[in-house]
């Protein structure tokens, strides 16, 4: 199976930036796309923004602008850059990693982000 390790989480202040890291292992050679979700208290998980194999990326309305996704596929590690962070984007941020051959999913165990003064 695959495995995943969030790192990066942590407390800024509004305006302020994180960078996010998504360690995979495993079979990794076949995750068809990764990509990040988070839950804010009391809500429910969304989708920030996902990449697939060959590099193709999506992103929320909500953050479309100050995040981005990336890949390094020798360190088998997906990135979330965020700058201009607000109060809203405070949730559990989770590691997404999808096996459409499979059929199959993963999931990691949550990074907090927390956004305040």
């Amino acid at each position: 199976q695959v495995q995943l390790v969030e790192s990066g989480g942590g407390l800024v202040q509004p305006g302020g930036s994180l960078r996010l890291s998504c360690a995979a292992s495993g079979p990794i050679f076949s995750i068809s796309s990764m990509g990040w979700y988070r839950q804010a208290l009391g809500r429910e998980r969304e989708l920030v923004a996902a990449i697939t194999n060959v590099g193709s990326t999506n992103y929320a309305d909500s953050v479309k602008g100050r995040f981005t996704i990336s890949r390094d596929n020798a360190k088998n590690t997906v990135y979330l850059q965020m700058n201009s962070l607000k109060p809203e984007d405070t949730a559990v941020y989770y590691c997404h990693a999808v096996v459409h051959a499979a059929g199959s999913d993963f999931w990691g165990k949550g990074t907090l982000v927390t956004v305040s003064v």
